[in-house]
């Protein structure tokens, strides 16, 4: 059983990609919807909601805990880790070592929230990996509310993807990195703009890829393949929500009080 835990609805692109590659695999996914956007508050804040919500999971007697929001990933992944004794993987590094791969002319955009963007924790594993790599990061707050809108194909969104991604093509990356699990939804006009010459790497399913694997190493059994929603605020979208980004919708969804 696997614990996925989202500030609020974008982790569901993950559950989709782990549901391709893991079927009968039981989901419990935890969204705080209630206190959503993380990514605009503070480190010591993102760090408190994170660990309760992952507690949250544990207490559920899942195997392993997926932080599947960038901004909690980058600032409190460490911090989570050194308070749960279960395994917890964050998004970054799965995208990180995906992208290093596609790059040829080591030049690599990423796009993400603001806190996320603000962490470099993006910068720093991407150093870790090869120090001559050249990262362009650009913050793009304004995506998550058009993504949740349904707006993928406006032409407001595209508009303002232009804008910017701008400065990414100006600094003539050749692969981007979405850094957040919104994004995916956007990889169509992404790739658009820069006309198919541009790798976009999209870190949900590298991220699914890398449970799949600690799944089978570890030789744990799927069972009914049930997904599961928590959620602290039942969002009136939610249904058209979670069907733009699944393609269909949870077995049960929960709406829950998070203990701090």
């Amino acid at each position: 059983m696997i614990g996925i835990f989202d500030s609020g609805l974008g982790g569901l692109t993950v559950v989709k990609e782990i549901k391709k590659l893991l079927p009968g695999i039981k989901i419990l996914y935890f969204g705080d919807t209630a206190r959503l956007p993380y990514g605009e508050k503070s480190e010591t804040i993102i760090k408190k909601y994170t660990l309760a919500a992952c507690n949250f999971l544990r207490k559920r007697k899942v195997k392993i805990i997926v932080i599947a929001c960038h901004s909690a990933s980058s600032v409190a992944l460490p911090y989570v880790k050194n308070k749960i004794s279960l395994p917890v993987i964050g998004v970054i590094e799965a995208g990180v070592k995906a992208a290093i791969k596609k790059t040829k002319n080591k030049k690599i955009g990423v796009i993400g929230t603001r806190a996320t963007i603000k962490s470099g924790a993006y910068e720093e594993v991407f150093k870790k990996y090869d120090k001559g790599l050249e990262i362009i990061a650009q913050p793009t707050p304004l995506l998550v509310p058009l993504v949740e809108e349904g707006w993928i194909n406006h032409y407001l969104t595209k508009e303002i993807l232009k804008i910017y991604l701008q400065p990414l093509q100006e600094e003539k990356i050749d692969t981007l990195l979405l850094g957040c699990t919104h994004y995916p939804l956007l990889k169509k006009p992404i790739k658009e703009i820069f006309k198919n010459k541009v790798a976009v790497v999209d870190s949900s399913e590298e991220l699914a890829k890398s449970i799949a694997e600690f799944f089978v190493n570890k030789k744990y059994k799927q069972n009914n393949g049930e997904l599961v929603i928590y959620l602290t605020d039942v969002p009136p979208e939610f249904e058209r929500i979670a069907r733009n980004f699944l393609g269909f919708l949870p077995d049960k969804i929960m709406r829950v009080t998070l203990k701090e």
